[in-house]
């Protein structure tokens, strides 16, 4: 029997005590490709990655886990294909770089019978893994436009800054365009600032350049608020807007906890979910825990009165 055939049923909520198999004479591969540090959000999901694989290995001695970073999609192929080639891999999990050009080479892996675990950016083909983990998509672009529906005005302008092209970005923009619709609330323009600074500083001043009446800003991403901010302050119109980012990015809470206007309030998507999908698939692997389904972690919002529980300085993000 596969070992993917093994776990296929209904995802458990929280993880069970379990001792591990008996010892085999091999250890089990896992996989993990994930992107590189690229930015704070990534690089608090890197944090969490590594500290669970060591953590895992100690508890685990049978397992071993692989580990490839990669700053583009064509490498994070590379990878996993390296991964299945050399290192005999019996589970991947996967934070795919972009939905659309990681499909086909994780499709692949899972027809050899390798389980697979989806994280955060889904497939561009449903029903490929056996299991996904990731943040309430959906959930973080509603609970950021209720609070724009109910905080601006008919006739108010903002613009929106989107992710990286990817099955995740378009459910919560979805769900962001769904909460505000009927508010009156005019959205000017929405443009990909890709969950990078330096790409959504481009993106803000061109929107600040086009438009003399913007109101507020979806950042959707604290890495791209930052961008923005930094675009919004060298044109001078600090007063002129507020922003709401996403994810959790300490600076971020501080400066909500400070009673800052220009941030009133952030969603959250917490990097340690790579930390929860590493842990089921683990699970999965040592015992006959069922783990395969949908694990998806609640979005929340964070204002002044409880950005103190949310606020994590020792953090890398």
């Amino acid at each position: 029997m596969e070992r993917r055939d093994i776990f296929k049923a209904a995802l458990v909520g929280t993880l069970l005590c379990a001792s591990p198999l008996a010892a085999q004479d091999d250890k089990i591969a896992i996989g993990v490709a994930i992107p590189s540090a690229t930015h704070g959000f990534m690089g608090g999901l890197n944090f969490h990655a590594q500290e669970a694989i060591e953590r895992l290995e100690e508890t685990y001695p049978q397992l071993e886990f692989v580990l490839a970073t990669a700053g583009d999609a064509g490498k994070m192929v590379n990878d996993i294909e390296d991964m299945v080639a050399t290192r005999g891999i019996e589970a991947l999990v996967v934070l795919p770089f972009e939905s659309e050009p990681l499909t086909s080479p994780v499709q692949a892996v899972a027809e050899q019978g390798i389980w697979v675990t989806v994280v955060d950016r889904g497939l561009s083909v449903p029903g490929i893994e056996d299991l996904y983990v990731a943040g309430d998509n959906p959930g973080f672009g509603r609970v950021a436009g209720e609070y724009f529906a109910e905080n601006l005005e008919e006739g108010d302008n903002i613009v929106v800054l989107r992710g990286i092209p990817t099955t995740l970005d378009n459910e919560r923009v979805e769900a962001f365009q769904a909460a505000i619709d009927g508010s009156g609330i005019n959205v000017l323009d929405m443009q990909h600032g890709n969950w990078n600074r330096d790409d959504a500083f481009n993106v803000m001043q061109d929107f600040l350049s086009k438009y003399d009446d913007i109101d507020a800003v979806w950042a959707s991403d604290d890495d791209m608020a930052i961008g923005v901010m930094e675009a919004i302050a060298q044109a001078g119109r600090e007063d002129e807007m507020w922003i709401v980012g996403g994810a959790g990015m300490k600076e971020i809470i501080k400066r909500i906890m400070d009673g800052d206007p220009m941030l009133p309030v952030n969603v959250t998507y917490p990097p340690a979910q790579i930390a929860t999908a590493i842990e089921l698939t683990a699970l999965g692997m040592v015992s006959d825990t069922p783990v395969s389904g949908r694990f998806i972690i609640g979005s929340q919002i964070i204002t002044p009165e409880n950005a103190e529980n949310f606020y994590f300085p020792d953090s890398p993000f």
